[in-house]
């Protein structure tokens, strides 16, 4: 839930008796209660209007923004131990996402990854089985595929779980989202 939701429902007002009260838009105000950054003129203004003193509302939006970077980590670390399931490293992230409300940009591209690298990992293998039928392979190189595709998928969460923490933007990404 929005923190700015949470202000506004415990001072008992609309959107539209905010935007009245601060000067910001409903739209504005509708923005920032889905996920989008207060800060500013607009953070002063709606600060003002909650009657709630700016540091406090600043220290309030830097907490929250912890949490959900702590959050985020931990959806895209909850794909590691079910790597070995299939839809495991899907699954458990979405179930995470939806109950934590982590619905958002940054929480939908790995679980877009995810999903994205439950494809490709049998075609892959299929590939290998199909190049080692036509040439003379070892039996054990489906098997060290599949060890290796694991290996990968687990190099990009853990990765990704690196530059949430120190960017909070993943580095494996996707250019578009699968949800």
């Amino acid at each position: 839930m929005s923190l700015l939701l949470k202000f506004r429902e415990k001072a008992n007002l609309t959107q539209q008796q905010l935007s009245e009260k601060s000067n910001i838009s409903v739209r504005t105000i509708q923005r920032i209660e889905a996920g989008k950054e207060l800060k500013g003129h607009t953070l002063e203004a709606l600060a003002k209007a909650l009657g709630i003193d700016k540091e406090k509302f600043i220290e309030t939006v830097s907490e929250e923004k912890v949490e959900n970077i702590f959050l985020i980590k931990l959806i895209n670390l909850s794909s590691l131990p079910l790597l070995f399931i299939p839809l495991g490293s899907i699954l458990l992230p979405l179930i995470i996402m939806h109950w934590k409300k982590q619905v958002n940009p940054l929480t939908k591209q790995i679980v877009s990854l995810q999903i994205l690298w439950t494809i490709l990992f049998p075609i892959i293998v299929l590939i290998v089985i199909f190049i080692g039928n036509l040439l003379p392979l070892s039996k054990q190189v489906v098997p060290l595929t599949m060890l290796l595709l694991l290996l990968v998928n687990a190099y990009i969460i853990i990765r990704n779980t690196a530059a949430i923490d120190k960017k909070n933007e993943l580095h494996i990404r996707l250019k578009f989202s699968l949800i």
